[in-house]
């Protein structure tokens, strides 16, 4: 790993931890989009032994998951430290329930040990689509499932436009599109991929309010290549002044497309070799 993916990890491990005492209280996206893969495992039939929530940050759908599959045992794993000490302090925990610190791009998590993955809201940080769902795969045993959600190109698209009439730098992350995130389900070896995306528009009173909740979410602008040092006051003017001309009844409004996806593990792990006779 080179040292500017390195810089980007830490910082955000850095920024998740500075949200974790307080992220609940904003998440409300990320609660509802959880819900709704919640909803989606319904339709599908599994009796998972082990669950791996990726990116689980104060552990609400580990516990979900949890009290779901009541056999399973479910392993929450997050980056940031200060995450799972939010999530360790849920009431009604079941004995069968693990905390990993780790990295979705590496995860510390023994090949082929997995029969569900979920992960709500994550693959976004992802320095690499490509190697997160390698190790999916990885982890993955034989006809495995993976439940994912993540966001696509459109994400804060009102935000982005509203800095863009300040200068040219990339003030907002950039998203991957649904299609791309299909494609490297392919490229990983991960089976039958289906995709599908929602919009959602959020409302706020001002801009300002828009960027104290991504602040306090940890879902600052990750880019590697994104302005250092504070924003000037004039910059900063100018961009809410820009943001103000998309106001409409009353609000400002914040897009979020969310991109769902689901796959499968291939049914012969990497270290199988088929043997078919005449």
């Amino acid at each position: 790993m080179n040292s500017r993916t390195l810089l980007h990890k830490r910082s955000l491990r850095d920024a998740f931890g500075r949200a974790a005492e307080h992220y609940d209280d904003v998440a409300v996206l990320q609660r509802e989009v959880g819900e709704r893969i919640m909803e989606r495992l319904q339709l599908v039939r599994v009796s998972p032994q082990t669950i791996l929530d990726v990116g689980a940050g104060t552990g609400v759908f580990s516990q979900a998951l949890s009290r779901r599959y009541k056999k399973a045992r479910v392993v929450a794993l997050d980056i940031a430290p200060r995450m799972l000490t939010q999530a360790r302090k849920r009431k009604g925990w079941f004995s069968r329930q693990g905390f990993v610190c780790g990295d979705a791009d590496s995860l510390p998590i023994a090949p082929a040990s997995i029969d569900l993955i979920f992960s709500n809201f994550t693959l976004q940080w992802c320095g690499e689509l490509d190697q997160a769902f390698a190790e999916f795969r990885r982890v993955l045993k034989p006809g495995g499932l993976l439940m994912f959600s993540t966001l696509g190109p459109d994400t804060l698209k009102e935000l982005r436009q509203s800095w863009q009439a300040v200068d040219g730098r990339p003030h907002v992350h950039d998203f991957i599109d649904m299609h791309d995130v299909g494609d490297a389900l392919l490229r990983a070896g991960l089976s039958d991929p289906v995709m599908d995306v929602e919009n959602f528009t959020l409302a706020y009173t001002d801009a300002m309010q828009l960027m104290r909740e991504l602040k306090i979410i940890g879902a600052h602008n990750a880019a590697i290549d994104r302005p250092q040092g504070l924003t000037g006051k004039g910059s900063l003017k100018k961009m809410l002044s820009a943001y103000e001309d998309l106001r409409r009844d009353g609000v400002l409004p914040a897009t979020y497309e969310v991109v769902y996806g689901h796959a499968w593990g291939p049914l012969v792990a990497d270290n199988e070799i088929r043997v078919s006779f005449p």
